[in-house]
This record gives structure tokens, C-alpha cells and sequence, in this order.
């Protein structure tokens, strides 16, 4: 009889037990693990299965019916285009900003700030392609807002995330344009600020305003969602480089 309660018991836990896929911009991916980690502490009972890649790529996805649960996009536009176009309830918050950082595997004379850009011994640029990737579109404003970006734009090497943009900055160019939020991965965290990277001054650029939006609703999903405006959450982001709300 004991046994028969038993696995009657663990069949209500697994009936009980829900999943959530979350589409995640690829510039998240760094602190996606710790927010997880924290959300199963509280809410055992609700599985979280992670989709990354470029909020561009995502979007199309979501437009072409992928069954994700929420997005949380590297901006707002993408999510904003989903609630105009009816494939959400309602429209995308600000979760955290994003931040950008001169990197470089190298040391560098970071003393220079951006005018680094246009040494000689810089000879290729990582960014993030303006047209795909929002941490693109920031770079390209900054380097508009300090009057370098026609001189320095010969040497740009186009990544279409910021994944792939911090991958050619780490192996294919002198140095690069990231999100300030992958140096504080376990894979970066060896390089040092001042030596090998520089945080850039938020004031010459607007810092990217992150989106998040549910896809569709459900007490899970609503509980990630809520989950990621809370204190704790947002205590993850700033441990990796994010301005919080």
C-alpha cells in the first residue's frame, strides 16, 4: 500500500511540474546560468529550458511560431515589433541596460580611452553588426557621438551577435567593441580592466534598455517574468556589468 502511495505521489509531483522555454539575447548568456540557478531555489517545482542566439534571429523565430514562453531581448524594439504585431498581451518592460567595453586579448594603453581605436597597431575592429545586433547599433552611435566612427570604420570586422563579435575581439582582430557584461563570464573574467579592457563611458552613448516580454501566459512564465524585476535578479545583472532598473 506504501508503495502504491508512493508512486501515486510521484506522479501528482510530475503532473505538478511545469517547463518554461525562454528565448535569451545571446549578450545574457553570460549571467542566464545564476538567474536560473536562483529562480529554481524559489520555484522548484517550475523547469526552465534556455534557447540563446541574436534578438534578430529570436524574433523571426517567434514571428515563424517558435514555442517560447518569454523573450528577453538585447533591446526593446524587438519585443515592442511583437506586441504591435499581436503576438504578445502585452508590451515589453526594461529589465536591465547594457553596457559596452573596449576589449582586447592584448594589453592595451587604455589611457587613450576611444582615440585608441585609430593607432596604427590597431588594424582590426570587432562590432557588432548595426543591422542585427543592438550592442552594434550602440557602438555605431558612440563612435558617431565622438566624431571617430568614418575614420575607424575601415577596420571593422562584423559580428552578427555580440557572441560572435566578443569571439572575433578574442580571436580575428587587435581589439573590440562588447558588451561590457561578457567580461564578467567565467571564460573572461582572467582579463584584467585597464589592462586588457575599459569600460566605456555611458554618457557618450545611451546604455541598451533591455526588453523582456511574455509569449505566452501562464503562472510559470508569469513567475520567471516577475521573478527577473526582483531584487535578487536584479542584483545578478549588476554582479555582471548591467546598469539595473
Amino acid at each position: 500500500m506504501k508503495k502504491i502511495l508512493f508512486i501515486l505521489w510521484l506522479g501528482l509531483l510530475s503532473l505538478s511540474a511545469e517547463e518554461i522555454t525562454v528565448a535569451v539575447a545571446a549578450n545574457v548568456s553570460y549571467a542566464i546560468e545564476s538567474l536560473v540557478t536562483s529562480f529554481k531555489q524559489q520555484h522548484p517545482d517550475i523547469s526552465v529550458r534556455v534557447t540563446l542566439g541574436s534578438s534578430g534571429k529570436l524574433t523571426a523565430q517567434i514571428q515563424n511560431g517558435a514555442p517560447y514562453d518569454l523573450f528577453m531581448s538585447a533591446n526593446m524594439a524587438y519585443p515592442q515589433a511583437l506586441y504591435e504585431a499581436n503576438l504578445t498581451q502585452e508590451p515589453p518592460h526594461i529589465y536591465a541596460q547594457g553596457l559596452l567595453a573596449l576589449f582586447s586579448t592584448k594589453p592595451q594603453d587604455y589611457t587613450k580611452g576611444l582615440a585608441l581605436l585609430k593607432m596604427p597597431n590597431i588594424r582590426r575592429i570587432a562590432v557588432g553588426n548595426p543591422k542585427t545586433a543592438p550592442y552594434g547599433q550602440a557602438t555605431q552611435t558612440l563612435l558617431k557621438n565622438v566624431h571617430l566612427y568614418n575614420e575607424v570604420k575601415p577596420k571593422f570586422v562584423y559580428g552578427e551577435s555580440i557572441a560572435q563579435t566578443i569571439s572575433y575581439a578574442m580571436t580575428a582582430t587587435d581589439i573590440g567593441v562588447i558588451a561590457k557584461s561578457a567580461l564578467y563570464s567565467k571564460q573572461m573574467r582572467g582579463y584584467k580592466e585597464h589592462v586588457n579592457w575599459l569600460g566605456i563611458d555611458p554618457t557618450l552613448y545611451t546604455p541598451i534598455q533591455q526588453g523582456m516580454v511574455v509569449l505566452r501566459p501562464s503562472s510559470a512564465s508569469q513567475a520567471f517574468y516577475d521573478f527577473i524585476l526582483e531584487k535578487e535578479a536584479q542584483a545578478i545583472f549588476k554582479s555582471y556589468g548591467y546598469l539595473t532598473i
